[in-house]
């Protein structure tokens, strides 16, 4: 599912015009990404979003095999409920 469809989902359940549903929803994850850079995020029965240090490693083009340098990054991780409530 890509954002416009889960624009036109939220719309659908909540009775609003998909304009609304797209503000509410850029909403939420505008909050989330907020939220992040704080400490985790946590929804209970959905799951937790944290951001990461990644290492520097080193990587392999696979079309040339040539080798190179990965640079360390912070990415998004996102770890599932183990008992997620549908």
């Amino acid at each position: 599912m890509n954002k416009a469809e889960l624009v036109e989902y939220v719309a659908g359940q909540t009775g609003s015009s998909k304009a609304e549903a797209e503000r509410a929803l850029t909403a939420v994850l505008g909050g989330i990404m907020k939220g992040v850079k704080k400490g985790d995020v946590g929804l209970v029965g959905f799951g937790t979003f944290k951001i990461v240090k990644m290492k520097a490693r080193m990587g392999v083009n696979p079309q040339t095999g040539e080798k190179l340098k990965i640079p360390a990054k912070k990415a998004l991780k996102f770890k599932a409920s183990k008992n997620p409530k549908y």
